[in-house]
């Protein structure tokens, strides 16, 4: 095999198993090349990467050693889709009736969620995050897509417990939107053992919900990472939650009016 063929075939098995440790044994194997000759293959694609501002390739320590591959958003792309971002989230007519945004179309948008999943899990790539947690139901393709390049499974939580998910812990908390008492609960097979998790939602507003997501992780001994919003209000500035990373802040909702939309997250780095 041919030095190029085997460069391309290296770089998409990387790429497409974003963050999923591969051992150059394995390559070795599979691509019929020595381990040194790997590693030098190795350094020209991360170089290549990195170049570009579209990634890095990590080297795993140990015996048998390995890479992966982690993905990092260049911050000229990531300035553009936010300011297309927040130009399209500023029409008033997305403005629903009782102060909601509309957003599914966005939510909708396979390559916004890979972009901003992207996002969120170049933020907390080095927290050690071994699952991510959602809410039913709007946030689960934002969770999906943090997820995959993360390579953790998505645990949700429920509005109302399913029979077929087993048992599960419940706990109640008060809506910051409806001010009424809601239960969430989790199912005890989904969480996987020392969780650390980092919580993933479309829309934040006082942050009663994350509080009580929290509070339900807690139940599990599980640590809590972070909580990475799409967006999230301006209104209460003080938040149930301080740790917290929000893409979008919106000023108040009202019919007819200006929507007021900042983009926030414009100057990310990999959260330590």
């Amino acid at each position: 095999m041919r030095r190029s063929e085997r460069l391309i075939r290296m770089t998409k098995w990387l790429v497409t198993l974003p963050n999923t440790p591969v051992s150059l044994s394995d390559l070795s194997e599979h691509l019929s090349a020595a381990k040194s000759s790997l590693s030098e293959d190795v350094a020209i694609i991360r170089h290549t990467l990195e170049s570009e501002g579209s990634g890095t390739i990590a080297t795993i320590q140990g015996a048998g050693g390995g890479v992966k591959y982690q993905v990092r958003v260049p911050q000229d792309a990531t300035l553009r889709f936010l300011d297309d971002m927040a130009a399209k989230l500023k029409d008033p007519s997305r403005i629903l009736p009782g102060g909601f945004l509309y957003m599914s179309d966005i939510l909708g948008d396979p390559d916004v969620l890979d972009f901003v999943g992207q996002l969120f899990a170049q933020a907390f790539y080095h927290s050690a995050v071994n699952v991510v947690v959602t809410i039913e139901t709007k946030g689960i393709p934002l969770a999906v897509a943090v997820a995959r390049y993360l390579h953790v499974p998505v645990v949700i939580v429920r509005r109302e417990h399913r029979v077929t998910e087993g048992a599960a812990v419940s706990v109640h908390y008060v809506s910051g939107s409806e001010r009424r008492i809601q239960p969430m609960s989790i199912s005890k097979r989904a969480m996987p053992s020392h969780a650390k998790a980092l919580i993933v939602d479309d829309f934040m507003r006082a942050g009663a919900t994350a509080k009580a997501v929290m509070n339900l992780l807690s139940e599990f001994s599980a640590e809590v990472a972070g909580t990475a919003v799409l967006m999230s209000t301006m209104e209460p500035q003080q938040k149930l939650i301080s740790d917290y990373l929000s893409l979008f802040t919106v000023g108040t909702l009202k019919e007819g009016q200006q929507i007021q939309v900042i983009p926030t997250g414009g100057t990310w780095n990999e959260k330590d």
